[in-house]
């Protein structure tokens, strides 16, 4: 008979199971993950260096994307280092109290970026499909409101799906069937019944993504409706441009959760999502500031701007 006593004392412990293979395997993994986070860093803090120094860049679209990765700096610090220690040192213990912790914020900066990503739906709508109220609308004030509300709704929801699941009980030392503390794959953990936190999980989590992915298609249908009306194709072509990379990053974001948290069977078969959750925790980060640099012309010209002014180009 199974022992339900709740063994969740702050000394307890879980065991990341990771990727299990060779300790060469190991080290490959702990290698890979360095390179991708020191790219997600300086990535994502280049294009905050930039914005701030570029005067021309101070406009709402910019500062949601200031934000956005910021955002991603704390979304893949949440989980990258502890992985790379997991992997480079063989220790893949971590403590209650730290999984919460790691879980909690987790959860806070993928809801919010969410969030995010629907907020800058929400302003290439306005932008295009109201131009002469745009700077009216999206307000200073109003952009703050947004990014703050978008932080409010992500602060709910790691809040119910953190206490959630850590109201289970884990008897002896849990193993948890991947290389961060994720929901799905610490309720799969414990030794209690899951059935309520999974429909909380999948009703929570299913709420967001539906919510935030309806403004996002709802923004781009008006966005498409109003470029095919422009008679110019300049015109046309260049509205598009600026909302390709926000396209690119809502289909790589959404696509991935969706499978991860949103659907049935997210708790019972966790090995289908673990190499899916490499990729939204820790590539996703790293591709966004590539994508928005890449393929938006006004930040290759303010990044070869300021490396003019500083000498540099």
């Amino acid at each position: 008979m199974v022992n339900t006593t709740n063994q969740t004392s702050n000394d307890a412990e879980f065991i990341l199971v990771g990727f299990e293979g060779q300790p060469e395997l190991q080290v490959a993994l702990s290698v890979l993950f360095l390179a991708l986070y020191v790219i997600t860093l300086v990535g994502n803090v280049g294009m905050i260096a930039v914005i701030s120094a570029d005067s021309q860049l101070h406009t709402p679209m910019y500062f949601f994307l200031k934000n956005l990765s910021f955002l991603d700096i704390c979304y893949s610090s949440a989980i990258t280092p502890k992985a790379m220690l997991s992997f480079s040192t063989g220790n893949r213990a971590i403590s209650y109290n730290g999984c919460a912790i790691q879980m909690f914020f987790f959860s806070l900066f993928g809801t919010t970026e969410a969030f995010f990503l629907a907020v800058m739906a929400y302003d290439r709508f306005i932008a295009i499909c109201s131009p002469l109220l745009y700077s009216v609308i999206m307000s200073k004030k109003a952009c703050v409101l947004l990014v703050a509300g978008s932080y409010l709704f992500g602060f709910a929801n790691c809040s119910i799906q953190t206490g959630f699941t850590f109201s289970l009980s884990f008897c002896g030392l849990s193993e948890i069937n991947t290389f961060f503390c994720d929901v799905p794959a610490v309720m799969q953990a414990s030794c209690s019944d899951t059935l309520v936190n999974e429909t909380v999980m999948l009703a929570v989590c299913g709420f967001i993504i539906v919510m935030t992915a309806i403004i996002v298609l709802v923004s781009y249908s008006y966005i498409i409706a109003t470029i095919m009306r422009m008679p110019s194709a300049a015109g046309r072509r260049k509205a598009f441009s600026t909302c390709t990379s926000h396209i690119m990053a809502v289909s790589l974001f959404f696509g991935t959760v969706f499978f991860m948290y949103a659907q049935p069977g997210a708790v019972s078969f966790p090995n289908q999502g673990k190499i899916l959750s490499v990729f939204y925790t820790v590539v996703i980060p790293m591709l966004n500031p590539l994508i928005y640099s890449l393929r938006n012309k006004e930040v290759k010209v303010a990044l070869e701007r300021q490396l003019r002014r500083k000498g540099l180009f």
